[in-house]
């Protein structure tokens, strides 16, 4: 069982050069958001922003796009009417992108399916899966569609919770009751970064696994999956490699849960507080605090004499 150091998580943080520009600093795009479920397009937005994605659009149902411009004016957002139509944009060293699918997709929707085959099929980045997305790949076609992407280079990040894995691990011989070897199988048959959402949080690239048990229970809350997906979209935006981008995501997200409890206790967290305190969250990986050392003791009073006296 892998472990990131403390020290270690600093240098994966992705910090903008004095030159930086809004693109340079990555861009995060979300296919997400119905007219049913728009706030987890909200939630997952805001907290890729304070995760430090330089720019965030917003691609979600046409019922949907005034709620997401109104809940941040500094969030492009437009409705997804007419996206078949468009070429996405390819992650690049100048322009480096990723994009997020899924958080408020209608499960039961045909559009769906048709936007998560569509982002999955056509996106020359990386990709996170989450929410009404997962579902989708429940299938001979979905595991294709992500097996030919890690053939093509381009990485996928899965983050189911518990219910929604054993229904990706649904007609294969897996491992469903130990968590951290499920993370692993489904990471081998999906060719994928697996984040194994729950009180334990297992992620997986097949080989290594990652147990972060440093959560709350004020986290299980609706709509903080969906700032979950904001965070670790930022961070691989921002060109972090998803692996790291995934185990920097789950840290910050579970101290940023842990920070929100010790203000408002574990009954009162909201998602909302969580994305609120996602900075603080920030500046204790970047400046840890100190250990506390004893102060010496004065010459004067040291309970023993000096060597050689």
């Amino acid at each position: 069982m892998g472990r990131y150091e403390a020290d270690g998580l600093a240098t994966i943080l992705p910090l903008p050069g004095v030159n930086a520009n809004k693109y340079s600093r990555g861009k995060l795009i979300l296919f997400a958001g119905s007219a049913a479920f728009p706030g987890a397009a909200c939630l997952a937005a805001c907290a890729s922003q304070q995760a430090g994605a330089g720019y965030t659009e917003v691609i979600t149902a046409p019922r949907a796009v005034q709620v997401v411009q109104v809940a941040r004016p500094s969030l492009v957002v437009r409705s997804w009417s007419g996206i078949y139509d468009e070429e996405l944009q390819s992650n690049t060293l100048e322009k480096p992108c990723a994009y997020v699918l899924g958080p408020g997709l209608d499960l039961e929707k045909k559009h769906t399916s048709a936007l998560t085959y569509f982002v999955l099929g056509n996106a020359e980045a990386p990709v996170l899966v989450d929410g009404g997305s997962l579902a989708v790949l429940n299938s001979a076609a979905g595991m294709t569609m992500c097996v030919n992407r890690s053939r093509d280079g381009f990485p996928t990040v899965l983050t189911p919770h518990a219910g929604e894995a054993q229904r990706l691990a649904a007609g294969y011989d897996m491992p469903l009751h130990d968590p951290a070897q499920l993370a692993v199988t489904l990471a081998l048959y999906y060719k994928s970064i697996v984040v194994l959402k729950g009180p334990v949080t297992f992620v997986s690239d097949g080989f290594d696994v990652f147990s972060l048990a440093q959560g709350t229970p004020a986290l299980a809350k609706a709509g903080t999956g969906d700032v979950l997906a904001g965070i670790i979209g930022a961070f691989m935006a921002q060109g972090v490699a998803p692996i790291d981008a995934a185990v920097l995501g789950v840290t910050l997200h579970s101290k940023a849960g842990c920070i929100a409890a010790e203000e408002l206790t574990v009954v009162s967290v909201t998602a909302e507080d969580v994305i609120a305190n996602i900075p603080t969250a920030i500046g204790a990986v970047i400046n840890p605090p100190m250990a506390h050392v004893a102060p010496p003791i004065p010459a004067a009073v040291a309970p023993f004499p000096p060597a050689g006296i």
